[in-house]
């Protein structure tokens, strides 16, 4: 990356980090944050070890679809049906998907692992003619070949250092069945659970 370049990144990364400011429905002041550097490394290691599951998350933005790979999709509430998740939205898609009036969060399984990869690869292409998606009528790009979809809403966004917290709220369901195995991101790689993996106890 030339100086210029980099330069540039560094003046997007401020022009994005005001605008999300700008986004969130509330601040955490800088003060309750306080410097945690120290544990930075065994906090990594921590959720390095703890299985997530793999979603993207898409909108339309400004200039055509744009979307990401998240790892930090939860389940908020059945009743009303509410999702959280997080992103850094410094820059690029992030940025672009915070500030979307509606999303859709597509929940990946195995078969959809070079979705993931995709969408988890600065400058890999997306939504070109090698991936299988349309847009909706609401303006959406939906991923054609992944089973689970809905279609959410923002409902709070709460930036925290450098973070940007939703909880979003379901509109729709578009799509219920699971395209294969489950999708699960384990200390940087991409895993698909099977019968195998099934401990005794059941719930």
């Amino acid at each position: 990356m030339s100086q210029q370049d980099s330069v540039s990144t560094v003046q997007e990364g401020r022009e994005a980090e005001e605008r999300t400011e700008q986004l969130a429905d509330f601040v955490v002041p800088p003060s309750r944050l306080e410097d945690t550097t120290s544990l930075k490394g065994e906090f990594g290691a921590i959720f390095g070890s703890h299985p997530a599951g793999v979603a993207v998350i898409t909108a339309e933005g400004p200039d055509g679809p744009v979307g990401l790979t998240a790892s930090s999709l939860s389940s908020v509430s059945a009743d009303p049906p509410i999702i959280g998740f997080s992103l850094q939205a410094r820059r690029g898609s992030a940025a672009l998907v915070a500030e979307a009036d509606t999303l859709l969060v597509h929940l990946l399984d195995s078969s959809n692992v070079a979705i993931a990869r995709a969408f988890a690869t600065h400058g890999a292409p997306r939504f070109g003619d090698a991936m299988n998606w349309r847009q909706l009528p609401t303006g959406e790009p939906l991923l054609t070949d992944v089973g689970r979809v809905m279609r959410v809403e923002p409902l709070a966004r709460i930036k925290a250092g450098p973070a940007l917290v939703f909880n979003c709220g379901v509109l729709e369901i578009l799509g219920s069945e699971p395209a294969g195995a489950p999708l699960v991101y384990h200390q940087r790689q991409f895993h698909s659970l099977s019968e195998s993996t099934v401990a005794e106890y059941q719930i």
